[in-house]
């Protein structure tokens, strides 16, 4: 008879996402756990950790897991290939070229003849976009009038703070820290952005996955991003979280409120399909200066490599 036996709940969406063990996206997964916004979204999140970003790209091409965080360079590549990942923004934070604050280093013409640290390789967006506006507005070529030298973003930090570099461009996280000792940021990479054609903020990361999978799991998904979103709002507003977080962060005092300030900085407040429009602005720029060896051989940024939600 109807309504004899209880109506089994339905069961939570698994999600597995593949993350860097020291990443700053743990901060937020770690808000995202402690506090269950992912039970009360719906969903089951299996964080999973690796070593290095190639090994998280690997994982979910092969079907190994469900999500990732990465660039939408990487996912307009796949997608130009044939592949269809697609890309949920989780943060517009970017690194910026540091100096210290007694250097009289203050415009990018300054850096020339100096010996400057480049965290993320030759073909970091950061890097490029910043040569970009080096070559537009000041007739530059950076690489040709300076000495750059690349490496790990913690031992670029160290060679900074030794005294061994004039400027260095890092990773947004590592650029707060250098703020909370000592340096000052010449120039963001997010200043390149609005000064080559963004009307605003760009998500440099997002929260990437097949959209087979998310046309099969739509409560996993969208459950996602809910409690993502919820987790953002926490950190966004409460101090005391990140002193509970200080650990994961391993910051304290001036050191964890400048990376407090420029997390909270960072969270995607603008509508998707402007960003994915900036993006795709920024795309001709990035490929005019990284050429095939970035972008590959495709003219545009592939389309749905920013995910629209379908209506409903």
């Amino acid at each position: 008879m109807l309504g004899s036996h209880p109506i089994a709940a339905s069961a939570a969406s698994k999600v597995r996402i593949g993350v860097l063990k020291f990443g700053t996206v743990s901060w937020e997964l770690e808000t995202l756990k402690d506090h269950k916004f992912d039970a009360t979204n719906g969903i089951d999140l299996d964080v999973i950790y690796f070593a290095g970003e190639d090994a998280t790209n690997v994982a979910i091409l092969a079907g190994a897991i469900d999500m990732i965080v990465t660039d939408w360079l990487w996912v307009s590549r796949q997608r130009s290939d044939g592949g269809d990942v697609t890309l949920a923004p989780y943060s517009t934070a970017v690194g910026a070229i540091m100096v210290k604050d007694a250097s009289p280093m203050r415009t990018l013409t300054d850096l020339k003849g100096k010996k400057i640290g480049v965290a993320g390789g030759a073909l970091d967006k950061s890097w490029l976009l910043i040569q970009a506006l080096a070559r537009r507005d000041h007739g530059l070529d950076l690489p040709a009038i300076s000495d750059v030298v690349f490496g790990a973003p913690p031992l670029i930090s160290e060679k900074a703070i030794q005294g061994e570099l004039d400027a260095v461009l890092n990773f947004w996280h590592f650029c707060a820290r250098l703020e909370a000792n000592g340096f000052r940021r010449l120039i963001g990479a997010e200043d390149a952005e609005k000064a080559l054609g963004a009307s605003g903020p760009v998500s440099a990361l997002g929260y990437v996955f097949h959209e087979k999978w998310a046309d099969e799991n739509p409560q996993a998904v969208r459950g996602f991003l809910k409690a993502s979103a919820r987790a953002k709002d926490l950190l966004a507003r409460s101090d005391e979280e990140w002193q509970r977080l200080a650990p994961v962060v391993r910051g304290e005092g001036k050191e964890l409120a400048k990376l407090r300030d420029r997390y909270r900085e960072g969270i995607p407040r603008r509508p998707v399909a402007k960003e994915a429009a900036d993006a795709g602005r920024l795309y001709h720029v990035l490929a005019g200066i990284g050429g095939e060896k970035l972008v590959g051989s495709a003219p545009e940024m592939a389309p749905g490599t920013f995910w629209q939600e379908p209506a409903k």
